[in-house]
C-alpha cells in the first residue's frame, strides 16, 4: 500500500474503508486522500494519481452505504478549529472547520455556554456533513443556524461562499446534497441565539425532561434528555454497524396521510407545511413486521425499526438488498415508496 505525503494532505493508495464507514462495509478505495489544510486543496486536485478519475467527497463515513469497491479518490477533510467571530447579548457567531467531530462542537458549545445546537447532540459525523444533510434531530435542523458555508468548488476549482439562502436547505436535504461531488464544504459558520427558548414540543422531549425532574430546563438540560433518548432507541454504531435511521420520513399530501390514518389511527403524522404531512418511517417498516429481521448478518434492528445493521461481515450488497424488500414491503402495503438518508455508492 503505497502513498503520499505533502504539506496539507496525506494520500494512500488501495485504501480500506472498513473503519472509515459505521456500517464497517468492508470495501477499499483506490485512493484515500485526507486534508489537512483547506489551501492544499488546489495541489491535491493537481496530483497525477487523481487526473482523470473520480472523486467520493467522505465525512466520517456515517451517512454512506459502500455496495462495492470505489475506483477512484475517496477525499476527506481533516482540518481542525473553531474560532469566535461575534459575541454579544443577541447573538454569538462561530466558525468551525469541516474535519472537526460534530457531536464533539456541540458538546463544546454547551461547555462554553452557548445554545441551539443541543437537540442535535450525539449525531455523528463531521461538521463538514452537517450542512450537506441538513442534519436534524427532535424538531430542530442545523440549516436553522448556518449562517454560511464555505466550501470548494471542484468543477470550477475555487473557493466559494454559501449565504445560508444559497444552501437550498430542505428536510435532510441542501444544494450539496443534490450535488454530491461539486463541492467540498471547507467550513461553516454558524448564528446561534442569545436569547434561547428551548425546543422540547417533539415526541419524548418533554417527558424524558419531567423523568429527570427538570421543570424549567437550560440547554444542558435538553441536551441530556435527547441524549438520553437517542441511546435508549438507537444501537451504538461503535457496538454494532449501523449509520442511524437509514430511511427518511416520508411526505405526503395531507389527503393521503389522512386517508392512511383511518385506516391506521396510531400512525403517527406531523403537518409539513404547503399541504404536507410527515409520516413515521418507522412505523410503517414496523407494521410490515421488518422490526428485528435478520438475514444472515443484515439486520434491521430491534431497537428502532428504521436502522439498518451489520451484525458482524454483511457485504454493501447484501444490506442493500435487504434495504429494498424493506422499500418494497411497505411500497406494497402502504403505496409509500420510501427513501434512503444515506449515499449509496456503488449500486
Amino acid at each position: 500500500m503505497g502513498g503520499a505525503n505533502r504539506d496539507g494532505f496525506t494520500l494512500t493508495e488501495n485504501a480500506s474503508m472498513r473503519g472509515r464507514n459505521t456500517l464497517r462495509i468492508d470495501v477499499r478505495a483506490a485512493r484515500l486522500a485526507e486534508i489537512h489544510d483547506a489551501a492544499a486543496i488546489p495541489e491535491l486536485l493537481n496530483h497525477p494519481s487523481l487526473r482523470g478519475n473520480p472523486l467520493l467527497l467522505l465525512g466520517e463515513g456515517s451517512n454512506v452505504l459502500f455496495v462495492d469497491d470505489f475506483a477512484g479518490t475517496v477525499v476527506t477533510m481533516k482540518t481542525r478549529g473553531v474560532e469566535i467571530l461575534e459575541d454579544d447579548d443577541d447573538v454569538s457567531r462561530i466558525r468551525v472547520a469541516a474535519g472537526e467531530h460534530w457531536d464533539d462542537f456541540v458538546r463544546w458549545t454547551l461547555a462554553h455556554g452557548y445554545a441551539g445546537l443541543e437537540n442535535l447532540i450525539l449525531i455523528p459525523g463531521s461538521v463538514g456533513a452537517a450542512p450537506m444533510q441538513n442534519i436534524g434531530a427532535y424538531g430542530v435542523e442545523v440549516g436553522e443556524f448556518i449562517e454560511s458555508v464555505e466550501a470548494f468548488d471542484l468543477h470550477a476549482r475555487r473557493f466559494a461562499t454559501f449565504a445560508r439562502a444559497d444552501c437550498e436547505f430542505g428536510y435532510r436535504d441542501s444544494i450539496f446534497k443534490r450535488n454530491p461531488d461539486h463541492w467540498l464544504i471547507t467550513a461553516i459558520t454558524l448564528r446561534l441565539p442569545r436569547n434561547w427558548t428551548p425546543r422540547i414540543e417533539y415526541s419524548g422531549v418533554q417527558e424524558e425532561l419531567r423523568r429527570m425532574g427538570v421543570e424549567h430546563p437550560a440547554p444542558i438540560h435538553v441536551a441530556n434528555a435527547v441524549a438520553d433518548l437517542r441511546t435508549r432507541k438507537l444501537p451504538d454504531p461503535a457496538v454494532i454497524g449501523n449509520a442511524g435511521s437509514f430511511f427518511k420520513n416520508p411526505l405526503v399530501p395531507t389527503p393521503q396521510a389522512d386517508a392512511l390514518r383511518a385506516g391506521h389511527p396510531q400512525l403517527p403524522s406531523w403537518p409539513a407545511g404547503d399541504g404536507l404531512s410527515k409520516l413515521s418511517a418507522a412505523w410503517l417498516i414496523e407494521a410490515c413486521g421488518f422490526k428485528g429481521s435478520r438475514e444472515g448478518d443484515a439486520g434491521i434492528s430491534n431497537r428502532h425499526a428504521l436502522v439498518l445493521v451489520n451484525h458482524g461481515r454483511a457485504t454493501g450488497n447484501q444490506l442493500w438488498a435487504l434495504a429494498q424488500r424493506v422499500r418494497e414491503g411497505v411500497r406494497a402495503r402502504f403505496g409509500i415508496l420510501l427513501e434512503p438518508e444515506p449515499r449509496i455508492i456503488g449500486a
